[in-house]
């Protein structure tokens, strides 16, 4: 019931913001920089509605009580790109270890590190595929 609810929320500021570009689209008034620097004005940490997202669920969904052990999905995609980029940064300093003749450092540790970047990397770009794809369903569908 929780991803429902987070879905629907998703859906409707995903229809805003279309709207908001179709509206754009047929009175060019504003520059496109003028507009990013009112959404980033929209998201400065004052402006931004400082309910917690269960707290919001549950406003715009009393009936719908969301689970507190089910991670905010922006928390996890962070984490992940963290996670591929500490790889990535790791595999990188042992290459150059490597290079630089650190006698502490072999070459199937770096070539496994550089996989596991390589790999963690590609894993990433394809769920971030999946997302856009997801998107562009979605963007498609009538209203």
């Amino acid at each position: 019931m929780v991803a429902r609810a987070d879905i629907q929320q998703v859906l409707m500021q995903m229809r805003q913001v279309k709207a908001e570009m179709q509206t754009q689209a047929m009175a060019p008034t504003e520059s496109f920089a003028d507009r990013v620097q009112q959404l980033q004005q929209q998201v400065q940490p004052g402006s931004v509605n400082k309910a917690q997202p269960a707290e919001r669920v549950s406003q715009n969904y009393p009936d719908i009580k969301p689970d507190p052990n089910v991670p905010n999905f922006q928390t996890m995609f962070s984490n992940a790109i963290n996670e591929v980029n500490r790889k990535q940064n790791v595999a990188s300093d042992m290459a150059t270890r490597l290079e630089q003749g650190d006698p502490q450092v072999d070459l199937p540790e770096v070539m496994v590190a550089l996989q596991k970047a390589s790999v963690s990397f590609q894993a990433m770009t394809e769920v971030r595929n999946k997302l856009v794809d997801a998107y562009k369903d979605i963007m498609n569908m009538p209203l």
